[in-house]
């Protein structure tokens, strides 16, 4: 069973800027259920948004795991609750995961 621990905090501007594009991602996957690609120029500008999205959305994780330093491994991510800024390791069976 993975295991789940606080590693950190961010800011209330760093959580903000996740949250933003967390949910702006889950929207596009919504829309992206709907649109087909019969619709050219939607459907092409929703894949373009999608990509751009999930670059930024990764790019900010990478960002804030340089800055904080945050303990991870291979088959271990992280989750930020947004109402309070932590940062959880959610592993799988690495010794980092369930120390």
């Amino acid at each position: 069973m993975a295991t789940k621990r606080i590693v950190g905090q961010v800011l209330p501007e760093e959580r903000d800027e996740i949250q933003q594009l967390f949910e702006r991602r889950n929207g596009l996957n919504e829309l992206a259920r709907i649109v087909t690609a019969d619709n050219t120029e939607l459907y092409e500008k929703l894949v373009k948004d999608l990509g751009e999205t999930g670059t930024r959305f990764h790019q900010w994780w990478n960002r804030m795991e340089q800055k904080y330093q945050w303990e991870g491994c291979d088959d271990s991510s992280w989750e930020i609750n947004f109402n309070t800024c932590d940062i959880y390791l959610v592993g799988g069976q690495c010794d980092e995961c369930n120390a």
